[in-house]
């Protein structure tokens, strides 16, 4: 009997602290309407605390959601681009707080596509039997590795994580349908130049962010028509059958033109961006989770989701929920609030940098 990966928890964490259009307008030449009117974005959340701990959190909800043990787990998945150090990996750190033993624990970086790229690969050591409980997690804690002297990149992104649990089922549910890729001639369009060729010594406060929006939307919006039109393919299925769309909360615009190209109705498609900006691969997680808390998704819905990212990597699937919308415990725990503001966290960020970039410009 063919198995499947069925969603059986489902959980969120994002940071307190909230950093709005006009905060940053007070030290970059920007405003609140010229950031809404091109990305859709209104605020975006900032954390006092690591990768790793907005992972832990988001882990501990959706177990609660699912309504298992930790130790119940035997595979435990990261997706993120922005880990507390290279070495360990973060979902050792999860492994650990959680309590659980002897689950297989790995991180992924296919950076925004990262939790679709997870769900793909859980989905299918699920189906082949080798493993059971999956929990797959999207965390990021973008606001630190971003030049906040930069505006074009500087207003688009905020941390949190989200999290899912996957459990083998008899049922038809979870990702049946699934294609990811990569476009890696377009690797360079969006890259953190911080790695094993980085010179530390040398290091001079600047982690350079390159960016090039109009290059990534339009491989983004090829990348993913391509995923999803394979996804439709695999199932049979059209966009009659689908009841949401759920996509990556990268630009308001790419969602509405995914939304159109899929013919999903606005009232059918989540999106949250405006609240939090792009968090990368915790997007998708969040987005989800907000999706079934608000009663978008119900009882037995097919969703399509699509991803697109660093690397260039892209993706699309097909999810079909299953008849639970109703976490079993209580799934709403946070992080604590250290009182310290948006501003209290990214004003020295932005400082140090500036100042390194003007005495980068005096030698």
């Amino acid at each position: 009997m063919k198995k499947y990966a069925e969603i059986t928890g489902w959980g969120k964490c994002l940071p307190p602290a909230k950093l709005t259009n006009d905060d940053l307008a007070t030290f970059l030449d920007t405003s609140d309407e010229w950031i809404r009117t091109r990305t859709g974005i209104e605020e975006r959340r900032v954390s006092a605390v690591g990768t790793s701990k907005m992972a832990v959190v988001a882990a501990r909800n959706a177990l609660a959601a699912a309504g298992l043990d930790a130790e119940e787990l035997d595979l435990i998945l990261v997706g993120t681009c922005t880990p507390d150090e290279i070495i360990p990996n973060v979902a050792s750190a999860v492994q650990r707080d959680l309590g659980n033993k002897t689950a297989a624990a790995f991180d992924l970086n296919a950076a925004c596509s990262s939790f679709l790229y997870g769900l793909h690969y859980a989905t299918q050591a699920i189906r082949t039997g080798a493993h059971k409980k999956v929990l797959v997690i999207g965390a990021e804690r973008l606001t630190r590795i971003l030049d906040w002297t930069k505006r074009e990149s500087a207003v688009l992104f905020g941390d949190g994580a989200g999290a899912m649990i996957l459990e083998a089922s008899d049922v038809e549910s979870g990702l049946l349908a699934s294609h990811v890729t990569c476009d890696a001639e377009a690797r360079d369009v969006l890259s953190l130049e911080f790695g094993m060729s980085f010179d530390r010594f040398g290091f001079d406060g600047i982690m350079p962010f390159n960016f090039i929006g109009q290059e990534i939307f339009k491989r983004a919006v090829k990348g993913m028509n391509t995923a999803v039109e394979r996804v439709f393919a695999e199932t049979g299925l059209t966009t009659d059958d689908i009841d949401s769309l759920i996509p990556h909360q990268a630009n308001k615009r790419l969602i509405d033109y995914l939304a159109k190209m899929c013919n999903v109705p606005e009232e059918k498609t989540v999106i949250n961006i405006q609240k939090y900006g792009n968090t990368s691969s915790a997007t998708l997680p969040i987005a989800f989770c907000e999706a079934v808390e608000q009663g978008i998704v119900k009882p037995g819905d097919t969703i399509v989701s699509a991803v697109f990212g660093g690397g260039l990597t892209c993706g699309a699937g097909i999810i079909k929920w299953g008849q639970r919308v109703t976490p079993i415990r209580d799934n709403t725990e946070t992080l604590p609030d250290t009182g310290e503001t948006a501003l209290d966290l990214i004003l020295p960020l932005y400082q140090g940098t500036k100042a390194a970039w003007e005495k980068r410009g005096d030698e």
